[in-house]
């Protein structure tokens, strides 16, 4: 458990790490529609960030993963899939994080997908978050991977996918459509957090 708990805490800050901050603000862009929910979304996952490290006790992970959960279900009844435009990029990046996070409710991960999903059609969210997600539910259901971005460490320490990736051959061209880094630089990253 430790080892699957250590590797995906380096794949999410693999994660954040490279999509927060990583390029420029878009000076163009509107203000959200709807900034008090994008502050409340980055409180929420300003919150996640501080419980999930394997310093943190059990039942506050577990305490905030629950209510964040509920209020992300509130969120969705409310406003559908909170997007770029109703929340900015960091806001909908947060609502992507703490749907991702919800692993004991694989409904409303799949709900959120489906959301995402379209959002992801109008532009109002980005392909690489829904990437993770896919692959996320993927795994909870066992299913090979699209893209490739569940791993985890063996007793060992090495490295490996939690479920085998689909089509394997092609998962480069599937990361690159959704604006990925090739897998071998992605499980080099991984490797460099360990």
């Amino acid at each position: 458990m430790r080892a699957l708990l250590t590797g995906l805490l380096a794949a999410l800050l693999l994660l954040l790490a490279s999509s927060c901050g990583a390029a420029a603000p878009d000076d163009s862009a509107l203000p959200p529609a709807h900034p008090a929910l994008r502050a409340e979304l980055l409180r929420m996952l300003k919150l996640d960030q501080e419980v999930r490290t394997l310093d943190a006790a059990q039942e506050d992970w577990d305490r905030v993963e629950k209510a964040n959960t509920d209020r992300m279900r509130q969120i969705l009844d409310a406003h559908g899939w909170p997007g770029h435009e109703l929340v900015g990029k960091d806001g909908a990046h947060a609502a992507w994080a703490l749907i991702q996070h919800a692993d004991r409710d694989l409904d409303l991960q799949r709900r959120g997908l489906a959301l995402m999903r379209a959002a992801v059609q109008d532009d109002d969210a980005d392909p690489s978050d829904l990437a993770y997600l896919i692959d996320r539910v993927r795994v909870a259901e066992k299913k090979p991977q699209v893209y490739g971005t569940q791993w985890e460490t063996d007793a060992t320490g090495a490295w490996r996918p939690r479920t085998p990736i689909e089509n394997e051959a092609q998962v480069d061209e599937r990361r690159a459509a959704a604006g990925m880094k090739p897998l071998r630089e992605y499980l080099k990253e991984l490797q460099s957090v360990q």
